[in-house]
């Protein structure tokens, strides 16, 4: 079981800072060591508030570089993780990720999957002890501590409901050896959705202090609610394929009914307009002031994971895709890279293209040229030219030559949280936003282009492509494809793809470019949408079904 510890700073009356040990756990009725037991209930603010900590932790498992993210990244069109000589084979997982052949036992299942379902579970099981906890008890602003931790619980269902379809809901800590059947995804769905707008309305703030970024807030909540309404047509199926989620179609929100609304659509447009309208957010005045190390000062920032410049409590995505060379005095895996096709979809003058390093390389933090070979450390040697740029220097290419097989420089890296100056070894203090107001603008304009508002959605486009900074020039027109690309330029590496083309039907028929030898070549079934229920967590628990497509104990 791997185990993590991480420092999460919330306060009540300013910061509370605690170490939380979190497990990667199936049994939704553990008791978390680090959180207070229904035995003892809460007798003041400041134990809840230690309580919420723990829950607030978990979200990190669903950061970069956490197998939630890797899921949603390199099962896409964005990312790839070739080997590279006896580095990153890990049994054949990334490639079997990639290249969609994942089994409910193969390598990529085992691992990815089985993070993605574990990973949110135990959060719901912190989530649930603390309101279990607190039934019988009275304290102050107990109300908004309650709707917090609900909107926690719903995030961490709406991730499983995400990937898996159908989960068991499990509302209480229950006997350690329960077994739960699943709910129907739309059960699933509806459950969040009550969850959620429960928690807005009950006891969330509009807005938090200094001294409370990163805590839940209304809006954090609509930008959730926004994102399911818009995947309504992918999100309240439970099967892929004829009557479900089609592979070539787009997934509309229209006509489904969801809360207080008959149209999904419509109720996303309303969640994203009570968030735009709210006076409380704006566009960064520069596109990369979304994520380098002070990024906690973003205006765009709505919903975001924690992270500090501390031992083990940092972000350390960074270390996942430079090159050994190119970040002293650590040495990075040299893992992650962009795939050709979506590195070259950009206009070449999309300023939002510079988060990708491509050709010649520096250290990341010195700027001095990085070799391949270890033999340039603090600067250009005295033989530095042509001969020496040609034989030494780390270049980075666009094209990876064969996934099986490749070179320390092929492939270009999203380096979009650029290392923290004041990091601890590894650890940055870079915040991952979930949700920020530029994926709001990119909602809506989805949505009112859906509507035949053409114009509105051009416009809402244009407002991204042009902050202060100006990131591109602005667009003709839009239609449902450039707003596709256009969350590819947006939100690349933010780990929003595989929604996105599942939702657009190009998920499962994606195939790589030719040049990536090895790669996706061939279309996948449709049932691919939906990740299998890893036969681990299968085995620990009869009630489980299995999803259609990837064997015979299928749900019914």
């Amino acid at each position: 079981m791997k185990r993590f510890f991480v420092k999460a700073s919330i306060g009540a009356a300013g910061l509370v800072a605690l170490l939380v040990p979190l497990h990667g756990c199936t049994d939704l009725g553990e008791s978390p060591p680090s959180l207070i037991t229904p035995r003892n209930f809460y007798s003041s603010e400041s134990e809840a508030v230690a309580a919420l900590a723990g829950i607030y932790a978990q979200l990190r498992s669903t950061a970069p570089e956490g197998q939630i993210y890797d899921a949603n990244e390199i099962s896409t069109d964005e990312e790839v993780v070739p080997t590279r000589g006896s580095d990153w084979n890990d049994g054949g997982q990334w490639i079997d990720l990639h290249n969609m052949t994942w089994k409910p036992n193969s390598a990529a299942t085992l691992n990815f999957f089985n993070g993605a379902w574990n990973n949110p579970y135990a959060g719901i099981a912190r989530a649930n002890l603390f309101l279990v906890a607190v039934k019988n008890t009275t304290f102050s602003n107990k109300e908004a501590y309650v709707a917090e931790v609900r909107a926690l619980r719903a995030f961490y269902y709406y991730i499983l409901m995400d990937f898996f379809g159908g989960v068991p809901i499990v509302t209480d800590t229950g006997l350690a050896n329960a077994k739960h059947a699943r709910n129907t995804r739309r059960e699933v769905f509806d459950f969040i959705e009550q969850e959620l707008i429960a928690a807005r309305d009950s006891g969330l703030p509009a807005t938090r202090d200094a001294g409370d970024n990163g805590r839940f807030t209304k809006s954090g909540v609509d930008a959730i609610l926004a994102n399911m309404y818009l995947n309504a047509g992918v999100f309240t199926k439970d099967s892929a394929g004829v009557g479900g989620i089609s592979a070539t179609t787009y997934n509309s929100c229209a006509g489904i009914p969801v809360s207080g609304n008959p149209d999904a659509c419509q109720a996303a447009l309303a969640a994203a307009n009570r968030i735009l309208n709210s006076g409380y957010y704006r566009l960064a005045d520069s596109f990369p002031q979304n994520f380098r190390a002070d990024n906690y000062k973003s205006p765009e920032n709505i919903f975001v994971v924690k992270f500090i410049a501390a031992d083990g409590l940092g972000m350390d995505y960074a270390m996942a895709i430079l090159h050994y060379n190119q970040y002293a005095p650590l040495s990075p895996w040299n893992g992650f890279a962009i795939t050709a096709q979506s590195y070259n979809a950009f206009d070449s003058t999309d300023k939002r293209r510079q988060v990708v390093l491509i050709g010649p390389q520096n250290d990341v933090l010195t700027g001095a040229p990085a070799c391949v070979r270890p033999d340039c450390a603090g600067g250009k040697p005295d033989n530095y030219g042509p001969i020496w740029e040609s034989t030494h220097r780390l270049i980075f290419t666009d094209t990876i030559h064969d996934i099986h097989s490749a070179t320390e420089g092929e492939g270009g890296r999203i380096y979009k949280w650029p290392v923290d100056p004041a990091h601890i070894t590894q650890n940055s203090g870079n915040d991952y936003a979930w949700f920020r107001l530029g994926e709001i603008y990119l909602i809506k304009a989805e949505i009112e282009n859906e509507l035949g508002n053409v114009a509105l959605a051009t416009a809402l486009v244009d407002s991204l492509r042009a902050r202060r900074d100006t990131v591109a020039a602005p667009l003709v027109t839009v239609n449902r494809a450039v707003i596709l690309r256009e969350r590819l330029f947006e939100l690349l590496g933010e780990g929003k793809r595989r929604q996105d083309l599942i939702r657009f039907g190009a998920y499962t028929t994606r195939v790589d470019d030719p040049s990536l030898v090895g790669g996706k070549s061939t279309p996948a079934a449709n049932y691919y949408v939906l990740a299998p229920i890893p036969q681990t967590q299968i085995d620990a628990n009869p009630k489980l079904c299995q999803n259609p497509g990837y064997g015979t104990a299928t749900c019914p």
